[in-house]
């Protein structure tokens, strides 16, 4: 029974551990400990801060980014519109070029349809010229002294020459 009451020089011998133990955890252990804490803390929230820097910057740069990508499409289409306009251009500077070409075409065949017609005109009207040569000499070649004998023969004359 003794163990279960303490004596008095137990509890001052333990009390004297207990307090030295204390002095020291206290010096050796919880001083490394508490700063050691405190400097995982510290480390935790310059980390969190470090964090929240980064997350503005993140936000600001999503922000830059949407921007230029507004930009960018504005520029596509800008670029898209200028194609299309200067292809429109091309193409109506194609048509009317073409047109020209076309209207010089024409004319230049209606010159030569002229020309052709007019070498024509002039081709009938020298055969006429030869024919009626021809007609006359053979007339006057034959002398007649009957006026319908005359007449009869230019009209056998004329049915047997041939018109080219």
């Amino acid at each position: 029974m003794q163990l279960l009451t303490p004596q008095l020089g137990l509890i001052f011998w333990t009390a004297v551990i207990f307090l030295a133990l204390l002095f020291l955890l206290r010096k050796y252990a919880w001083g490394p400990i508490l700063k050691g804490l405190d400097e995982r803390e510290k480390t935790i929230n310059d980390a969190l801060s470090h964090a929240d820097v980064i997350k503005k910057e993140m936000a600001s740069m999503k922000s830059e980014h949407q921007q230029l990508l507004i930009e960018a499409k504005q520029q596509q289409i800008q670029i898209l519109r200028e194609a299309k306009q200067a292809a429109e251009k091309i193409q109506a500077e194609s048509r009317e070029k073409a047109k020209a070409e076309q209207n010089q075409i024409v004319e230049d065949a209606r010159r030569e349809i002229d020309n052709r017609k007019m070498a024509a005109i002039i081709d009938m009207k020298n055969q006429m010229g030869k024919l009626v040569t021809e007609v006359s000499e053979r007339v006057l070649s034959r002398e007649l002294g009957n006026k319908d004998a005359q007449q009869q023969y230019i009209q056998e004359l004329i049915k047997d020459t041939k018109l080219s």
